[in-house]
């Protein structure tokens, strides 16, 4: 149950419409997007053969399977194995997206990028992948990069910043200088040069975002910790002999939390945003991985197929612009003049 003060805080998140369906509705795009492969998936999710009951999407059959000759996992989207399933009886269910994000249309009667079409709803990409597919697959990868990368950078940034606001003295001092000039340097350069240093993959990419993203945090968790240390019941705890570090986490950091909640969705949108600059620039995630970024880059060298920079701009937009209103609202929910009023 939760106390007075939360429900004052949730009613004031809720009085905020816009921040209150924003977080709704992207609750709703990021639970549907972590089910991808329930939607799209260039395997079917059930197949009925002879009496038994199968689930490309989770295991792998090869031919052999449903009456062929290879050894190799069936490709379902091939005719001739799709007879030897319907042939005798048996069915199969398919995804809504038959095309998973690196899946190509072999099919296609027109040069790439394919235009929309009822088998590919938003058309394809240069290389005949399904951009409804790489869009789902895209959003995922981006929000579970983002709450990642947001969730590491508040545990360091809290940290540097609760020891800074709590010691203060000379280790405030060395603190903050070596973080004006870490915060002085050009990151987006730095993030670029780094990246081309190693072969991309999501974790590295993960911890040189890092190097950078926590500085975000420190300043206004040191604020709030120098605000905090010359309280009363701080003093007290003190000449009770209570340690520095049962002070920090039970007395102090509960304090500092209620601003840190307010800048998070703000964090959360910078770290997908950076993810995307990175991919557009072709220093973020691997070749051939659902990214909005590079379905962006792909729009810029192929302005004759306006449907592939304008679905990603969409998307991104979208997501963007959910993120904000939902800090908003929190900000509003944490608001003091707002809580108590």
């Amino acid at each position: 149950m939760m106390s007075p003060i939360n429900q004052r805080r949730w009613q004031n998140f809720k009085t905020n419409k816009r921040g209150y369906w924003s977080l709704w509705i992207f609750l709703f795009l990021f639970v549907l997007s972590l089910f991808a492969e329930l939607i799209a998936n260039d395997k079917p999710l059930l197949i009925s053969y002879e009496g038994g009951l199968y689930t490309p999407f989770l295991k792998e059959y090869p031919e052999t399977t449903f009456g062929g000759f290879f050894e190799t996992e069936a490709e379902y989207r091939d005719p001739e194995v799709q007879a030897l399933i319907t042939d005798t009886g048996g069915w199969i269910i398919w995804p809504m997206v038959r095309y998973s994000y690196d899946s190509i249309n072999y099919a296609l009667t027109v040069p790439t990028p394919a235009p929309p079409s009822a088998d590919n709803w938003l058309g394809t990409d240069d290389q005949g992948r399904d951009v409804v597919a790489r869009i789902i697959y895209g959003f995922r990868i981006s929000v579970l990069f983002g709450l990642g990368l947001t969730i590491l950078s508040s545990i360091i940034g809290i940290a540097a910043g609760a020891i800074q606001g709590y010691f203060a003295g000379l280790i405030d001092l060395i603190g903050q200088r070596v973080i004006e000039v870490w915060s002085g340097l050009p990151t987006l350069y730095l993030l670029i040069i780094l990246a081309s240093f190693v072969e991309p993959n999501v974790w590295w990419l993960l911890g040189i975002m890092l190097l950078f993203s926590w500085i975000a945090l420190v300043s206004l968790v040191r604020a709030e910790f120098l605000r905090a240390r010359n309280f009363d019941f701080v003093r007290a705890a003190k000449a009770l002999g209570v340690s520095d570090h049962t002070i920090i986490i039970r007395h102090v950091l509960p304090n500092a939390m209620v601003a840190t909640f307010t800048f998070l969705p703000f964090i959360l949108n910078g770290s997908i945003t950076t993810l995307t600059a990175l991919d557009f620039l072709g220093f973020g995630l691997p070749p051939g991985s659902a990214s909005l970024g590079e379905l962006l880059n792909q729009g810029k060298n192929n302005l004759q197929a306006p449907w592939l920079g304008l679905s990603a701009f969409f998307v991104l937009s979208l997501m963007l612009s959910l993120l904000i209103f939902i800090g908003e609202a929190v900000r509003d929910a944490f608001d003091p003049r707002k809580t108590f009023q």
